[in-house]
């Protein structure tokens, strides 16, 4: 057993509960008081539960300075023909496996302990998620992954990628792998053909576990929820991306199924594809980077702003409540629904701050101090399942130098690639905005 000692303990985002009793740790999980083998002074900080993104895409971990010789991309469509789908049709699995141990590295150092990715290499589709676990389960990071299955790289791509998702889902259930759970993966609607959806959608269902698409992100993809839920895609269990292009009806048709929607506030900024209707999506809206590293302190405060400079008011426990969505979401995937407290019984993720409060710390002012005070650069010490993962500021299953040599070579060999590969040539048929059939 493991206690923590002298820190303020935050039990619990939403509602917020704090305490200041030592902190029980053994066999994975948040323990009653019993017999210590050892302490952990944490005194001067604050203790609270690791932070989850809801969706990332890791494999834009070595895309930082890249370089680009195209024509600038003048809309959202443009920025996938000449970014994102040049550069995962240049991943091989090396490249995989490296940007997912910088991505992990970095949610680690920024206190979110698990990530819930969206995968896509079409090059190097078999076995990428096998990469994905290995790179992630070696840092210590608990993680839900995924293939992005699409027909915008051909019909066999797509099965392969139906193929990866099945193949995982099935090895992460019969190896019981402790930090890993699978979801079914899909790009957009607007690169679904009718087969692809519905073999998704078959997929999800004989595998009891939910999608997890992109939807609505920009108005290429306008429609999505509404042609999501006509062929059965939408229930419980289903983790959708972005909705910045929802309309009232399709917003009724997410709440009504219960869907998770994962809100990435500064993704959507940074392709100015518009503002979601954060406010109006107040129940079951996690917080994503859409690869935009894993900082989700960062997170929060963005898109906290953002919905105070949209004059949609409420209180500074908005984002605690959307961080506390995600803890809930990765609870259901990992059958922990005490995942995100730091209670008797939930898993042992937990984050020390070095955070000497100026002011006092109690469940009426954690959401003043997490919005204008606390950072990542605040992480000491972090724990994943009861096991310490970063200490002191430093990770402690991987030499931190030694990572980013390895990733800078990586980064070398994928650039190289990258330089060969023309602007994808995929589009979207017909009219921009899907209608069911007979409309």
């Amino acid at each position: 057993m493991t206690i923590l000692t002298g820190g303020i303990v935050v039990e619990s985002l939403d509602p917020v509960r704090v305490s200041t009793a030592p902190l029980h740790v053994a066999s994975g999980r948040i323990a009653p008081e019993g017999a210590a083998a050892r302490t952990h002074d944490c005194s001067g900080c604050l203790v609270v539960p690791g932070n989850v993104c809801a969706h990332t895409h890791l494999y834009s971990a070595l895309a930082r300075g890249m370089p680009y010789r195209l024509d600038p991309p003048e809309d959202f469509l443009q920025i996938l023909q000449r970014v994102w789908w040049r550069l995962d049709r240049a991943l091989d699995l090396d490249g995989v496996g490296a940007s997912a141990r910088v991505g992990g590295l970095e949610a680690l150092l920024s206190g979110t302990t698990t990530l819930i990715d969206h995968h896509a290499s079409p090059c190097a589709v078999d076995g990428s998620l096998d990469v994905l676990e290995g790179a992630l389960s070696g840092l210590g990071v608990r993680h839900v992954l995924c293939y992005e299955t699409s027909d915008r790289d051909g019909a066999a791509v797509a099965r392969a990628g139906l193929q990866e998702n099945r193949r995982f889902i099935v090895r992460a259930a019969r190896e019981a792998l402790p930090l890993s759970r699978g979801l079914v993966g899909a790009h957009a609607s607007f690169t679904l053909s009718d087969d692809t959806l519905r073999a998704l959608v078959e997929e999800a269902l004989d595998l009891e576990c939910g999608l997890h698409v992109h939807a609505a992100e920009d108005g290429v993809d306008a429609g999505a929820v509404e042609r999501l839920a006509a062929c059965g895609a939408l229930d419980a269990r289903t983790l959708l991306a972005h909705g910045v292009h929802l309309d009232e009806h399709e917003l009724r048709l997410v709440a009504e199924a219960g869907s998770w929607l994962a809100h990435n506030a500064r993704s959507n900024m940074n392709n100015a594809v518009g503002r979601a209707e954060a406010a109006a999506l107040d129940v079951r809206v996690p917080l994503g980077t859409d690869g935009i590293g894993a900082d989700m302190f960062e997170e929060s405060h963005t898109a906290w702003f953002r919905l105070r400079e949209d004059g949609a008011g409420g209180s500074p426990d908005w984002p605690l409540r959307r961080l506390a969505d995600g803890a809930r979401l990765a609870g259901s995937l990992f059958g922990e629904p005490l995942l995100g407290t730091l209670v008797a019984g939930a898993p042992a993720d937990l984050v020390v701050l070095d955070y000497d409060a100026p002011t006092p710390v109690d469940p009426a002012t954690v959401a003043g101090h997490w919005v204008y005070g606390l950072g990542a650069r605040h992480v000491r010490d972090v724990m994943v399942a009861g096991e310490w993962v970063v200490l002191d500021r430093r990770p402690v299953r991987i030499d931190p130098h030694e990572l980013a040599h390895d990733a800078r070579r990586e980064a070398a060999r994928l650039w190289h690639r990258l330089d060969g590969v023309e602007a994808h040539p995929f589009a979207p048929r017909g009219a921009r905005r899907w209608q069911p059939t007979g409309v």
